[in-house]
């Protein structure tokens, strides 16, 4: 068969082809990016459910309007107002089948072969394929603890003029940089300024461990005037609720949310009703708070677990951040001491030792630094973090 031109762009994602080899008995997996299933509220979504389809089954098992359920745009609505988003209605959001088909969505409307695209370097390995799947030309900007550095940011705006760019603003995959209050401020100014679409990707938001990160830039673009032209923001209950669900959202320029809204059309009519009636019963119910307040608390031990198993058996010869919230720690070998420094070597010997993590050079669009990788620390306890990390001393 001869297939379209733009799959020559893409390849197999990197995290599914490893999971073929986590089939071996008793390994120990830091490599998902997904939540903790022990913890989803089984009985809250049950209850969801039920009422569902208890007061308008009609509606939740028909087919709806390509733009969301609108019980459940009210809920997200109020759910996005309860964090400092203020100015908005349900009519300035549409749901998603998940955050991913808002990222989809976005290539398909802005993005043209040979397009620029500026994106953080690590970033979510599936935009980096969604937006060469359109033909993006990728350019990427470089990161530390506080996020992408705005005044490169704004040199490699100034320099390619691009489409568009993307970020993970708060505890980003891989990285789990937060991006600071200043810098968020920053990222706005240059949206105006450049008249550039920023594409602000929010799923870990939610899931701090301490302090709660600065506002959303959605929240703060009020501060900025002009900047909400400019702005699409991203949001999802996937990782705070159930990836089951595959309920997003997408806030948008009205223009861009009419494009957006025409394209999901041809791709799947709308998100499962079903879900949507379920979510928005569940967000009704006032559930969530309880929710989110249980599983930081469990991420923040395990977290906390593998940053303190981490320093105890491989010290020096890794460098990281420890994570104040998401799902990630994102680590760099150092090579000290002579142990290996290549994250795919590492990776490779570490399976072997029956544990197993990401390497970090999927993650990069461009300039990979191949002594980097990412661990998961929010499906295993804190028994099997130990026991893990106490393994990937062995495969140094």
């Amino acid at each position: 068969m001869k297939f379209a031109d733009r799959l020559n762009n893409v390849e197999t994602s990197a995290i599914r082809e490893l999971f073929k080899l986590l089939g071996k008995p008793g390994i120990i997996s830091f490599a998902g990016g997904f939540p903790d299933s022990a913890m989803f509220d089984v009985e809250g979504i049950r209850e969801a459910s039920n009422r569902a389809l208890a007061e308008e089954p009609g509606a939740a098992l028909q087919y709806g309007a390509t733009e969301g359920y609108q019980p459940l745009r009210e809920q997200l609505t109020a759910f996005m107002q309860s964090k400092g988003v203020t100015d908005l209605s349900p009519e300035q959001l549409i749901v998603t089948t998940g955050s991913q088909q808002a990222l989809d969505l976005l290539g398909k409307t802005m993005i043209s072969p040979g397009d620029k695209v500026i994106v953080e370097g690590p970033t979510f390995l599936a935009t980096i394929q969604c937006f060469r799947l359109y033909g993006a030309e990728l350019i990427s900007a470089p990161i530390d603890a506080n996020g992408v550095n705005t005044d490169t940011l704004e040199q490699l705006i100034a320099e390619h003029k691009p489409k568009l760019v993307y970020l993970i603003p708060t505890f980003g995959n891989p990285s789990g940089a937060m991006l600071s209050l200043e810098r968020r401020k920053r990222v706005l100014e240059l949206a105006v300024k450049y008249q550039t679409l920023v594409v602000e990707d929010d799923p870990y938001g939610d899931l701090y461990f301490g302090e709660a990160p600065p506002p959303s830039m959605l929240a703060l673009s009020a501060q900025v005037p002009g900047s909400r032209d400019w702005l699409a923001h991203c949001g999802s209950l996937s990782k705070v609720l159930s990836p089951g669900l595959r309920v997003g959202w997408m806030i948008a320029p009205p223009e861009l949310l009419g494009k957006a809204t025409m394209c999901k059309q041809f791709s799947d009519a709308h998100t499962s009703t079903f879900a949507q009636a379920t979510a928005a019963q569940y967000l009704k119910a006032g559930r969530m708070p309880a929710t989110l307040a249980h599983v930081r608390k469990v991420y923040a031990e395990r977290a906390q677990a593998m940053g303190d198993a981490l320093r105890k058996e491989l010290g020096d010869a890794i460098e990281f951040v420890q994570p104040q919230g998401g799902l990630f720690v994102w680590a760099r070998l150092t090579g000290a001491g002579g142990k290996v420094s290549d994250g795919g070597v590492f990776a490779k010997r570490a399976i072997d030792k029956g544990v197993a993590f990401v390497p970090g050079v999927p993650f990069y669009a461009a300039n990979a630094d191949a002594s980097t990788f990412r661990l998961s620390f929010a499906t295993a306890d804190v028994a099997r973090i130990q026991e893990g990390v106490s393994r990937l001393a062995q495969a140094l």
